[in-house]
């Protein structure tokens, strides 16, 4: 069960819908929320470094100006977190501003959470989109807990796709999901397996698929089914997934075979947290 969700805040429209879907998750399972915002002092300093001596005083000014306004904006998103988690009656502990470097922040607060849940378009301050991309990268390379990555709109999971080729990263991925059931057990899950098309891999990929069903059977998930995909592009086809026609909600690994080992780095992450129509639980 999920029993303690972080959620990381931020000036963006999705923070809200973040907030819902971790006050729904907790009261799913009688848990508690925290809110996390972040002063990135590393960030300030870097974007505010002097050119030469003469400006060294005018970027020290700069970087008081900058660290005092994020500092009020942090404060006002934990007070708005605050108002909205107290008013849907939902426990929450140690909201806080955090300061200092803000990978290291969120993965020292991941320790002791089941599951951070970040908006798509979560900025952590920054400008630069690859930027963005590059710091939940990290995250999700290095968290203890697992990630759910929401969008605009609060999700209604009914229908999950839990992206599995037989690689530990997507095992662990598929196991947290289940062992932690943020959307409850009364879901329709579907056991994807991107395969070639040699008689070998048709044979693997039942066998993989076949085990797969068992364990999540195992743990409650009474509708499970099993497809697979023959493609030399794995990366593309769980983006499609991702599109909404198939899932609710995605599961994978951060990192597995072949085409999702770079899933969360480059192109494809881009692609896969852009185009994505659905919310994508991840986990290294």
């Amino acid at each position: 069960m999920t029993q303690r969700i972080l959620v990381v805040l931020d000036p963006d429209s999705d923070t809200p819908v973040a907030t819902d879907t971790a006050i729904a998750i907790a009261r799913r399972h009688n848990g508690e929320v925290t809110g996390l915002a972040f002063v990135d002092k590393d960030s300030i300093g870097n974007e505010t470094a002097g050119g030469g001596i003469g400006s060294m005083y005018y970027a020290e000014r700069l970087r008081e100006q900058l660290t005092a306004e994020t500092r009020q904006r942090a404060q006002a998103l934990i007070d708005t977190f605050t108002e909205r988690v107290d008013a849907a009656g939902v426990a929450h502990t140690g909201d806080r501003v955090g300061e200092g470097a803000l990978v290291k922040s969120l993965l020292d607060e991941m320790r002791t959470h089941d599951l951070l849940v970040a908006g798509r378009e979560s900025h952590f301050y920054y400008a630069d989109p690859d930027r963005r991309t590059h710091t939940l990268g990290k995250i999700l390379q290095q968290a203890a807990a697992a990630t759910l990555i929401v969008g605009t709109g609060a999700p209604d999971v009914r229908r999950v796709a839990v992206a599995y080729d037989g690689s530990a990263p997507s095992a662990r991925a598929m196991q947290k999901f289940a062992h932690l059931q943020p959307f409850g057990r009364d879901l329709d899950v579907d056991v994807v397996h991107v395969r070639g098309g040699s008689d070998i891999e048709r044979l693997a990929s039942e066998r993989l698929r076949a085990d797969a069903a068992a364990y999540l059977a195992a743990h409650g998930f009474a509708r499970v089914t099993t497809t697979a995909i023959e493609s030399s592009d794995p990366a593309d086809r769980i983006i499609e997934l991702a599109q909404g026609d198939r899932a609710d909600l995605v599961v994978s690994g951060a990192y597995a075979k072949s085409g999702f080992r770079k899933m969360l780095f480059g192109s494809s992450a881009t692609k896969l947290l852009e185009q994505s129509k659905v919310p994508l639980f991840l986990y290294h």
